[in-house]
């Protein structure tokens, strides 16, 4: 990741005061004529805690990074509840106020733990890739409390990767090219979501309801018709220009302002609420300053995943395992690097901390009803205006904490012009592509397969399937067959029993 800002200065050793002067022992004697010291300022509680002044930082400085990340990520209580709005197995929807609420809090929870326990100015909220699998991938296949019950385990399955050390195991058997080629396909699948979400993109229906020649095409009938999907094409290039511009929180900005506008055609051209898709609508009924309705919390359940059967469910782990794991390593490490907190290899102090409170957010995010929470990379921009300490990390959670009462305002923000943002971070997702070497086959077929089977199938588990069983049977092919190691040979037979599941069960079932 290439810094945005300087690195910050080395910190001073704790021989030395924070101005970096030696500091002579209590009671030590001074030589005849010489001038003794003058003491060190007395150091404030937020600056002994936080070590605010070994890490060359000010308190206005971590003010002011809380304030930047919180900006830059405040977007994601207007769109998860968005993306969490398809219903599940039972038909059953979710409340969006309710929505809004768990993943403010959330976000607010963990947040604020990490600054207080981890010290450093990294925030967290819903992640998008899990929050994409909960409602795309699991949601059709069970109840929503089932859903966050998954939701529940894999955040305990990576604390106990964490703990127990496995994470390295994990992270070293799987190749750096599949881990990029993850987070790009989960950005062109995001992308895909947002277009469909919009209207931009519709399926062509044939005959009796049977798909026709075209399984997708432009609006309707190859061309953009309604006013809502406009309104999402101007969010769009608006927050792509603002992204061009440096304006910070651009994602934050394009919404309100792509919601503004879609508030004066809602008004001037006399739309009603049907006309955006039955759902959020631009205009305000009532107070935008509400009591948080926290009736998702707890409403967890593990009943009912017999049902769908273990290897399901441990496919289903594995993939929000791999959305919400892999990507907090290289955030952490990148931010981390980025404060001046870790070093070239990427060690830094107290990473297995903020990991193992990073997999503790995917317990409390399936808990409160948000789903798995994550380290957020827009927590650059707070390092970027100067953040380098947990405190900055207090000031972002307590303005999540202020949002829990802004909740009714999630509503009046159009799905058309939310869904704006998920074409936005698909784009930034994408960017991991420059990580990749497209000259070696071995690595651009698992690559290819991996990135484009997920917005193909609409399922981030085919994609990371496809991927890892060429890999190894690419591998095998050369003659290497011992490169990708026991544990991806491993992964290669669970994900084919995944795609042979229904021929095997039909075939038993027929014998």
């Amino acid at each position: 990741m290439t810094p945005s800002q300087p690195q910050s200065q080395p910190f001073p050793s704790p021989a030395q005061s924070p101005s970096g002067s030696a500091s002579p022992e209590q009671g030590q004697p001074h030589a005849a004529g010489e001038t003794p010291p003058v003491p060190s300022p007395k150091r404030s509680w937020p600056d002994r805690y936080f070590r605010i002044s070994e890490r060359g930082s000010t308190l206005a400085r971590e003010v002011r990074g809380g304030v930047t990340t919180f900006m830059a990520m405040a977007y994601i209580v207007l769109l998860n509840p968005v993306i969490l709005s398809v219903p599940d197995a039972q038909d059953a929807t979710l409340d969006p106020g309710q929505t809004a609420t768990a993943t403010a809090f959330a976000a607010a929870a963990t947040t604020l733990v990490m600054g207080l326990l981890g010290n450093v100015p990294l925030a967290l909220a819903a992640g998008l890739s899990v929050s994409a699998v909960l409602a795309f991938q699991v949601a059709p296949q069970m109840t929503w409390p089932n859903a966050f019950g998954m939701c529940v385990i894999y955040g305990a399955v990576i604390v106990v990767l964490v703990v127990t050390g496995l994470r390295r195991l994990i992270m070293d058997a799987i190749p750096q090219a599949m881990k990029h080629a993850i987070t790009m396909g989960i950005g062109l699948f995001v992308t895909l979501i947002g277009c469909v979400q919009a209207g931009f993109v519709t399926s062509m229906p044939g005959p009796g309801g049977v798909a026709g020649a075209k399984p997708v095409q432009l609006g309707t009938h190859d061309m953009l018709t309604g006013w809502p999907v406009l309104c999402f094409s101007f969010t769009v290039l608006l927050v792509f220009v603002l992204q061009v511009r440096r304006v910070p929180g651009a994602i934050l900005v394009g919404i309100v302002g792509g919601t503004v506008v879609a508030g004066l055609v809602h008004h001037f051209a006399g739309l009603e609420k049907k006309d955006w898709g039955g759902r959020n609508a631009p205009e305000i009924s009532g107070s935008v300053v509400s009591t948080p309705d926290f009736g998702l919390f707890g409403k967890v359940s593990f009943d009912g995943l017999a049902d769908v059967g273990a290897v399901t469910v441990g496919v289903i782990v594995f993939t929000l395992v791999l959305a919400g794991f892999f990507d907090a390593i290289g955030t952490v490490i990148g931010i981390g690097q980025q404060a001046g907190l870790a070093d070239g290899d990427g060690r830094m102090p107290g990473l297995n901390r903020a990991l193992a409170i990073d997999g503790a957010g995917g317990v409390a995010g399936g808990i409160a009803g948000a789903s798995g929470q994550t380290v957020f990379v827009e927590s650059t921009a707070g390092v970027g205006d100067g953040a380098r300490t947990g405190l900055a990390s207090v000031v972002t959670g307590l303005g999540f904490s202020l949002c829990l009462f802004f909740t009714p305002l999630a509503q009046v923000i159009p799905t058309q012009v939310a869904a704006a943002a998920l074409v936005v971070i698909g784009a930034m997702m994408m960017s991991n592509a420059r990580h990749v070497d497209w000259s070696e086959p071995a690595t651009t077929v698992p690559v290819f397969l991996t990135m484009v089977l997920m917005p193909f199938t609409y399922s981030i588990t085919a994609g990371i399937a496809a991927g890892s069983i060429s890999y190894v049977l690419i591998k095998a092919a050369q003659g290497r067959w011992r490169d990708p190691g026991l544990l991806m040979w491993v992964l290669a037979g669970v994900f084919l029993l995944y795609f042979a599941l229904s021929p095997v069960e039909g075939w038993l079932g027929a014998g």
